[in-house]
């Protein structure tokens, strides 16, 4: 069945109707909730090798398999979103994740339990590319940026937040109750996803390629584990080394783009590609890509360092990194506003720049370095990446047109789950590098953990001044708007307002509707 059109390019620009209102409201909470799950496991495995009887290593998986889900998973979300419609992606993507959860809150065994894991990434990786296609698709360009600003509070409060409430829970609770708390808000969001979300733009009826799912699961699967076994490599010998996933996941991808190349001609990609060739896209993306290799890179050696080398408890640990992921949440719609007004380069450019500096700043740190000093550095790089992350959102996907949205939203989180993995793998290779030399040098433990740590950050420093470099390439200005509301493909909406008239709206906009 094909939605039928709701929305009519000749009204008001500026506004944001009730019923629209409510629909991204709930794709807000509902994906608030899947992402903060995804980060629960970091501070339960210690009970859960405790109950199951299993090894760090063997526990990691749950992690692991979680990440590999999500790479394969994220590619096929501009099909499935297209197939299957706003809707019928809610629903399957809310029943996957309360499927996954209720068998992980049940399991007998580890094995039942890495399931339940695999089956809620499958969930939460359609989540993210709904979201933000819905958003593009129903919020008129003279608001967007505002709107589309409340993603940041999905993308880091709730990661940051995880942590927190998992071990709260585990405090006085089993580690299935981490599982078993999550499971009704997950049944709820369901229920009020049947009876409230609906289809907001025409869907294909193009068919599934196996072959290119296929691809897609080596290709990214491959690529992601090899960068994750990066960090592994650099202490002992894997089991696997790192050089075959990495080599088997750049010929499937290579396989991948050429399938993909065929299928465009006739509209039938798993990923279509041709989003790439919009300037107005690949330079936001390929900025945001760097920026998530320093977020990710930052966000894994932080609680090493401030554990294994200053003697941190985890709960001093989680207190310390919480502010500055609420702080880039909060700021998201302010820095949505404000993209509004002026485009992505005047944010961008700044943002880049702290979080350079920050980096730089990351590279004194020491095993005597003050909490407070940590802490103060953490939220000066959240500070930049807020700046970074919610333009360069909305100036990517604004320079597509409407039919492109979904695949636009899947390229993006395909980049990101790309960069979080080499982003860890780096920072982790030269850190775990570093400290083994040196130990051998005579530093203790400690020393040396706080000194590969700092030499960690060097590298993600002159990675992110490849960013800022990129930065200046931005448009001065937003992209121009394509019209909101469902487009069929082969077509382009003419540009809705030129930008004075756009600043003009975005004034009373803000002045009067606050989403």
């Amino acid at each position: 069945m094909t939605a039928s059109p709701t929305h009519d390019t000749s009204a008001a620009v500026d506004r944001l109707p009730r019923a629209d209102f409510l629909v991204i409201a709930l794709l807000l909470g509902s994906a608030f909730v899947v992402i903060l799950n995804e980060t629960t496991m970091s501070v339960a495995l210690a009970p859960l090798m405790a109950d199951l009887g299993i090894t760090a290593s063997t526990g990691q998986w749950l992690t692991t398999a979680f990440m590999l889900t999500m790479a394969v998973v994220i590619p096929a979300t501009g099909f499935l979103l297209q197939r299957l419609g706003t809707r019928g992606a809610y629903l399957l993507a809310m029943s996957l994740f309360s499927a996954g959860t209720l068998l992980a809150a049940l399991s007998p065994g580890f094995a039942w339990l890495l399931v339940g894991r695999v089956v809620q990434a499958s969930g939460t990786a359609i989540m993210m590319p709904l979201l933000m296609t819905t958003i593009m698709t129903l919020v008129p360009p003279a608001i967007r940026g505002k709107v589309m600003g409340n993603i940041s509070i999905v993308m880091a409060a709730a990661p940051a937040l995880g942590p927190s409430l998992s071990g709260l829970i585990l405090n006085s609770l089993s580690w299935r109750w981490v599982f078993g708390i999550v499971l009704p808000i997950g049944l709820v969001a369901l229920l009020l996803g049947f009876l409230y979300i609906r289809d907001v733009a025409d869907r294909t009826h193009s068919r599934l390629d196996p072959f290119s799912l296929v691809l897609a699961a080596f290709a990214f699967g491959g690529l992601v584990y090899g960068l994750s076994s990066i960090g592994e490599a650099a202490r002992h010998t894997p089991v696997v080394p790192p050089a075959v996933p990495l080599a088997l996941g750049v010929l499937a991808l290579a396989a991948f783009a050429w399938r993909q190349i065929v299928l465009q001609r006739e509209d039938r990609a798993l990923l279509d590609l041709r989003v790439f060739t919009h300037r107005g896209f690949s330079v936001p993306l390929g900025i945001m890509a760097v920026g998530m290799v320093a977020m990710f890179g930052s966000l894994i050696l932080l609680p090493l360092f401030l554990q294994d080398a200053m003697g941190l408890e985890p709960l001093a640990t989680g207190l310390i990194v919480l502010p500055g992921g609420l702080l880039m949440g909060l700021l998201g719609p302010t820095v949505g506003r404000l993209y509004d007004r002026v485009g992505p380069r005047p944010l961008v450019i700044p943002g880049v720049s702290v979080v350079a500096v920050a980096l730089a700043a990351f590279t004194t740190i020491h095993a005597d370095s003050s909490p407070w000093f940590v802490l103060a550095l953490h939220v000066t790089l959240s500070l930049g990446l807020a700046f970074m992350f919610t333009p360069l959102f909305t100036s990517a996907l604004s320079s597509l047109e409407p039919h492109q949205y979904s695949h636009g939203s899947a390229s993006i989180g395909t980049v990101q789950q790309l960069a979080g993995a080499a982003g860890t793998a780096m920072f982790v290779a030269v850190m775990t590098s570093r400290s083994i030399a040196y130990g051998e040098a005579g530093a203790s433990p400690r020393v040396a953990l706080a000194e590969g740590v700092g030499d960690a950050f060097v590298w993600g420093t002159a990675v992110m001044l490849v960013a800022v470099g990129l930065s200046f390439l931005l448009r001065r200005s937003a992209p121009p708007a394509h019209g909101h509301g469902p487009a069929q493909p082969g077509t382009q909406d003419a540009p809705v307002e030129d930008a004075r008239t756009a600043d003009v709206k975005v004034e009373a906009a803000l002045a009067t509707d606050d989403v």
